[in-house]
């Protein structure tokens, strides 16, 4: 029998064995289910400021998953306000993964433009452009994710109301938002009724629903459950005339964006089309356009261009903006 290939294999099974458990034990602590539902507790309860402190203790997970080069991005300024925005546009990514994302996108870009023969200073324009794409995609996730909150808010308060007239208490009539109601506005009321559980103070619960959800209508509901808390009252009869004047709030809102819709069109239209038009034009033919930033007459007529398309921008945006 030899000893020596019995051991080896033992090794071998030993090795394979520790290696699975350890590949399991990384996974159960860094992407199971329940280390994402506590780091989206700990990313809620810092989004909302009120009653608990969270930050530090994101950050320091952050920095222990990152490299140096994410620890990097951590100490920015201004982190806290991104961290935020990913909270509110339901983004469930780190913030360090996020910015080291939008890196690598400004490079791609700077490089495939150059690989495609373009001059150095329009793709150093490009990138400078491609900073901002994913800041925008962020924007437009945020409001999106906003406005379906807006239009599941006045369900959200009848229900409410329906819960204290039949006799539950304030947070189980939370709780029953959260399990009766899809996301996202089940999601965030299911967070405030966990905050109550653990403890904080319903007017500091509230107030950390109204920052996470920067909805006007939502904090006019916090407000009144937190005067409500402070002066008493009928607070089943506050949220019935709280849901009904969201609901004709809403309406109207709708009413000004179908009214709206084409002229802000238009207004997306007119502001890109001229890019794209010579983006396009400057990829089939760059000769064709050299002679507006090779020649000083081309490159103060393209400066004078900017110029009036600025100021016209700025009108279309004003007329198309129509404040309620």
């Amino acid at each position: 029998m030899d000893w020596g290939l019995t051991i080896f294999l033992l090794v071998c099974f030993l090795g394979v064995v520790l290696l699975l458990e350890g590949g399991f034990l990384l996974w159960q602590d860094t992407s199971s289910s329940e280390v994402r539902q506590l780091e989206r507790r700990l990313r809620a309860l810092h989004a909302g400021g009120h009653g608990i402190e969270a930050s530090s203790l994101i950050k320091k997970r952050e920095a222990d998953r990152v490299g140096f080069l994410g620890k990097l991005l951590l100490k920015l300024p201004r982190v806290d306000t991104l961290e935020k925005m990913l909270q509110q546009a339901g983004v469930e990514m780190a913030t360090s993964r996020f910015l080291l994302t939008a890196g690598m996108l400004v490079l791609a870009v700077f490089l495939s433009a150059l690989a495609l023969g373009q001059p150095l200073w329009l793709a150093a324009v490009l990138a400078i452009a491609a900073v901002f794409a994913p800041f925008v995609w962020l924007g437009w996730a945020r409001d999106k994710r906003m406005r379906k909150i807006e239009t599941q808010l006045p369900d959200a308060v009848e229900l409410i109301a329906r819960a204290l007239r039949a006799g539950h208490a304030f947070a189980p009539s939370l709780q029953m938002v959260g399990e009766e109601l899809p996301d996202p506005i089940g999601g965030e009321f299911a967070t405030t009724f966990e905050e109550i559980n653990y403890g904080i103070p319903v007017s500091d619960a509230m107030l950390n629903l109204a920052a996470r959800v920067p909805v006007e209508d939502l904090r006019y509901f916090a407000v009144a459950v937190v005067l409500q808390r402070e002066t008493g009252g009928n607070l089943a009869e506050i949220l019935d005339k709280i849901g009904t004047l969201i609901r004709e709030r809403f309406k109207l809102f709708g009413t000004i964006r179908v009214l709206s819709a084409e002229g802000k069109l238009s207004a997306w239209i007119l502001t890109l089309l001229p890019f794209a038009t010579a983006l396009v034009i400057n990829l089939l033919s760059p000769n064709f356009m050299a002679v507006l930033w090779k020649d000083p007459a081309g490159f103060r007529l393209v400066m004078v261009a900017l110029a009036a398309m600025a100021v016209g921008v700025f009108w279309l945006w004003r007329i198309v903006k129509i404040r309620v």
